[in-house]
């Protein structure tokens, strides 16, 4: 299994890191700046990718209850991890860590493998599952982000102004009335998800391209790692081991929980920490690491977890 998720993986890597080198060549010779970019991303470009797929997905109470499953793991966890990092780094660094702590590059990068590893019900639960942890970018992780430097009003009043918090309830609003979308306004809407995806990558290497040596933080970058490459595949074990105990877990859900437990760290840490102007170079850089380590790491976690829980 490990040798077929390697080549699994190889197509999507390299189209990642192709985009993140575009990035890097836009910062440095071109000296374009990300920023913009970030809050085209956060206000324009991830509201309608979401309600698109929110809107073609027919969201159900069993795919809404996923959703609100991962968006408290998220929370709590970017929580918790928040309360201990306090102590050992600075208020900024530890408004990005524990933002990522809480998520994963569960789009750009888990989305593709878990088309090719899953059946169609199952990348239906997965996006469900990524729509979960989408949310709580945006909403909660956005708030301990903000607060590094933020007063409580300051972060909820930004919080507000987030479009995909709307984005959210105007798709379960259109679904639950049973609204049908016209067909031009969603076919306009295809190009939303790959522009989210090229543009999100690409924001890494504008980041990276501004990074000097002197800048590589190795004790951040190493809390970083051991959350994603760490805690998170112990959770997903523990998460998947539980429900087989309580309930028939199917086994393309439990397939999902543990590749939701091995993406690399996501690019969001990026774009939301250039937004609030808290260090975006040190979560570029760890973003990097994990996205390079991801082909050797994820096949070798996922035979081991799956090995673990039965479903091999």
């Amino acid at each position: 299994m490990e040798l077929e998720l390697g080549a699994t993986l190889l197509a999507p890597l390299w189209m990642l890191l192709a985009f993140v080198g575009l990035g890097w060549l836009c910062a440095r010779p071109l000296a374009i700046d990300p920023r913009p970019i970030a809050t085209l991303l956060i206000y324009i470009i991830a509201p309608l990718t979401f309600f698109r797929g929110l809107t073609l997905g027919g969201p159900t109470p069993s795919h809404l209850l996923l959703t609100l499953g991962l968006f408290l793991v998220a929370s709590l966890l970017a929580i918790a991890v928040s309360r201990l990092v306090r102590p050992f780094f600075p208020a900024e660094e530890a408004a990005v860590l524990a933002f990522s702590a809480g998520t994963g590059n569960t789009g750009y990068f888990g989305l593709p493998i878990a088309m090719v590893l899953l059946p169609p019900e199952g990348v239906t639960q997965y996006l469900f599952c990524l729509l979960g942890i989408t949310l709580y970018e945006f909403t909660v992780g956005f708030y301990i982000s903000a607060r590094g430097q933020f007063s409580v009003r300051q972060s909820l009043v930004k919080i507000t102004r987030l479009p995909l918090i709307h984005a959210f309830l105007a798709a379960l609003l259109v679904s639950g009335l049973g609204v049908t979308m016209p067909a031009m306004l969603m076919d306009s809407l295809e190009v939303f998800p790959s522009t989210y995806t090229l543009l999100g990558m690409m924001i890494i290497g504008m980041t990276l391209g501004r990074v000097s040596i002197r800048e590589i933080d190795a004790r951040f970058v190493g809390a970083c790692v051991a959350v994603r490459f760490g805690l998170w595949p112990l959770l997903a074990l523990a998460a998947v081991l539980g429900l087989q105990a309580l309930v028939a877990l199917p086994d393309e859900l439990a397939m999902v929980l543990l590749l939701l437990g091995v993406v690399p760290m996501a690019a969001n840490v990026v774009v939301v920490a250039m937004e609030l102007s808290i260090r975006p170079e040190k979560g570029a850089i760890a973003v990097l690491l994990t996205t390079l380590a991801a082909p050797l790491v994820i096949p070798l976690y996922l035979g081991g977890l799956t090995r673990l829980t039965g479903l091999q």
